[in-house]
């Protein structure tokens, strides 16, 4: 490190945003994450033993991932090199790869790589670590904010630990700002500011397990705040609220939070819970998911959940469709409630969406029988004469519309793919099957 750098180093030490400047050095620090870094849990031992294997470090943002890699680079004795995945590329890993085979080899030392946002490398980035994290060259430590089943290799995946970090509690959050308001040597202790219960409990609790959030916050809040007469800078809940400013969703269009908050939705819908829809509802309008696709989730619950139980969901379902293209945001999001509302709260049936899945899988299982002939096309010339049509009988020529005729494939007249719920319309349905064939069974008694 020469002089310049130095400098630099030490300059963040004090005008860096105070999220980095807190940042944790020993695991003692580290507030939350108690699954993983317990004093009885395996990553807490190999830290403390200096004994890494190669990790992934997976969470949402600011849940501790690059803090638990700087408090490894502070306990372990191996060479620590971190690079950025968004600003780096192979040939930052190459001159990485050379300098540990050097300190392997002529000093017996490891080297651990840390890197950020690892899913932002591609496929050929990440196979080019392998052979080096197979061999021992490198220890590899990944941080991602994405499913890493998803965006990390999977021959990559299988040579390193997973460790999933979760969203920090409120009392973490808590811990977090206290530490940072009143910390003279890394805080903002110096500033003589006072957090009240009401705009802590805000804070701790509006920045949704993000301690980033949280600090950033409180920062702006000390820094703006003018003091009192007592020279005090009080932090009271209005100043909290105007420094968060918008409630921190975890949210990611194409992430997991995505995947689970529109299967919540979903579910919700389906167990007929319309309080819950409308909340995942407005979490992912909040979080500016595309309302087109939402639409569709609603209209593929009302044929899938609710089906012929109210026929009318669909008919909603669609019609929202089509005025979410035509309004647009914000007024989408009425058309998407009322959509969602009648939908959970809808008589539920699934006998639809059952009867196809059934008949695909005896297509799918069974050789596919003729159609009977007296239901064959007959309007093309010579059909008549191959007997395509003969024997049909056209059921508006019959009492109620309705005469009994084999519809099925021969060999087929016992299935039955269609079971009525016996919930909602399905229950008029299958009276009125009933009823017709009652009267058709008189008619041919008669």
């Amino acid at each position: 490190m020469d002089l310049f750098e130095y400098m630099r180093e030490e300059q963040k030490k004090t005008e860096s945003p105070l999220a980095s400047r807190l940042r944790p050095e020993t695991l003692e620090e580290i507030v939350g994450q108690r699954h993983i870094l317990g004093k009885d849990k395996l990553l807490w031992r190999a830290i403390q033993a200096d004994q890494l294997s190669s990790l992934i470090l997976y969470g949402p943002p600011g849940t501790g991932k690059t803090t638990l890699a700087q408090v490894i680079a502070h306990t372990t004795k191996a060479e620590f090199v971190q690079i950025n995945a968004t600003s780096s590329g192979k040939k930052e890993m190459e001159a990485v790869v050379e300098q540990a085979k050097n300190n392997q080899g002529m000093f017996g030392k490891r080297t651990i790589l840390f890197i950020d946002e690892i899913h932002r490398f591609h496929k050929g980035q990440q196979d080019y670590l392998l052979p080096f994290v197979e061999d021992g060259t490198v220890t590899l430590i990944g941080a991602t904010t994405e499913n890493p089943y998803f965006e990390v290799n999977s021959a990559l995946l299988s040579r390193s630990l997973l460790f999933e970090l979760k969203a920090l509690e409120k009392e973490d959050i808590r811990t977090l700002l206290l530490r940072a308001v009143t910390d003279p040597v890394k805080g903002m202790g110096s500033y003589d500011a006072v957090l009240s219960p009401e705009a802590l409990d805000f804070l701790s609790d509006a920045a949704n397990g993000d301690a980033r959030n949280a600090l950033n916050a409180v920062e702006l809040a000390v820094l703006t705040t003018p003091r009192n007469e007592a020279g005090t800078i009080c932090i009271t809940l209005e100043v909290a609220q105007e420094c968060i400013q918008k409630r921190a969703i975890g949210y990611d269009k194409s992430g997991d939070n995505h995947y689970d908050t529109i299967s919540a939705f979903i579910k919700s819908m389906r167990g007929s819970d319309p309080d819950a829809a409308v909340y995942y509802l407005a979490r992912m309008l909040y979080a500016g998911e595309d309302v087109a696709f939402i639409a569709r989730r609603i209209m593929i619950c009302a044929a899938e959940d609710v089906g012929n139980a109210d026929p009318q969901a669909l008919t909603v379902a669609v019609s929202a469709a089509q005025a979410v293209e035509r309004l647009g945001m914000p007024e989408a999001r009425i058309v998407l409630s009322q959509a969602a509302i009648y939908v959970a709260c809808a008589p539920k049936s699934n006998a639809a969406c059952a009867a196809v899945d059934r008949a695909m899988e005896y297509v799918r299982t069974h050789r596919t029988l003729p159609v009977p002939p007296h239901l064959m096309d007959a309007h093309y010339p010579g059909a008549k004469e191959l007997g395509r049509g003969v024997g049909y009988r056209y059921a508006h020529d019959y009492p109620n519309h309705y005469v009994r005729q084999q519809y099925l494939p021969s060999g087929m007249e016992t299935c039955r793919f269609y079971e009525p719920s016996g919930m909602g319309y399905e229950i008029k349905m299958a009276q009125d099957q009933a009823y017709l064939k009652k009267c058709a069974q008189e008619e041919e008694r008669i």
